[in-house]
């Protein structure tokens, strides 16, 4: 794999509609690239912010997957994909970003009010709010607070015509952190 590969991704399936959302796949990634950026977030969580969703673009599932009642596991397969070019700095927050939902429904009752209704459909799918053994659990991750912010920028890039800088924006960020040996 190469960053090629994963902007080569992004065009080829990124022009999909984010699931529920009046967004492309693309633009939820690049707003909240943007948003972790703005909020000066180190390289490697930049590039989670921008990858988070990047397990989407790998299958094939149609876009009302949840109507249909089915978790397509993204944060998994994401993760797993990017494994081998990116360290846990990356690929934890990715893998930990439906966990990080969650976490917030069941600590911050407000948050759970303030999901669209795309995002209360999946977490029923997820598993819905952490049980207090769930809880402790996650706060044992060595990345869950980059997690928990990745989660909020998530939830906040879902602005129609938002104009933003394109993938090219973040190769030289992706560059930085990507750790695969040619």
């Amino acid at each position: 794999m190469s960053i090629d590969e994963i902007f080569r991704l992004f065009l080829e399936r990124g022009a999909s509609l984010y699931f529920g959302e009046r967004v492309t796949q693309t633009e939820h990634a690049l707003q909240c690239a943007a948003l972790a950026e703005r909020e000066r977030a180190g390289a490697d969580l930049i590039a989670a912010a921008l990858l988070h969703d990047i397990g989407h673009l790998l299958h094939a599932l149609p876009e009302d997957i949840a109507e249909r009642g089915i978790d397509s596991r993204h944060e998994a397969w994401g993760a797993a994909w990017l494994a081998g070019y990116f360290g846990p700095a990356v690929v934890d927050p990715i893998r930990m970003h439906v966990a990080a939902k969650r976490y917030l429904c069941a600590t911050e009752p407000a948050y759970m009010a303030s999901l669209s209704a795309a995002s209360r459909l999946s977490l029923d799918l997820q598993g819905g709010p952490f049980s207090p053994t769930e809880l402790a659990a996650f706060e044992q991750e060595p990345h869950f607070r980059s997690a928990l912010a990745l989660r909020r920028w998530d939830d906040a890039a879902k602005v129609p015509g938002l104009a933003l800088p394109g993938l090219e924006h973040y190769r030289s960020i992706l560059d930085s952190v990507w750790m695969a040996q040619g």
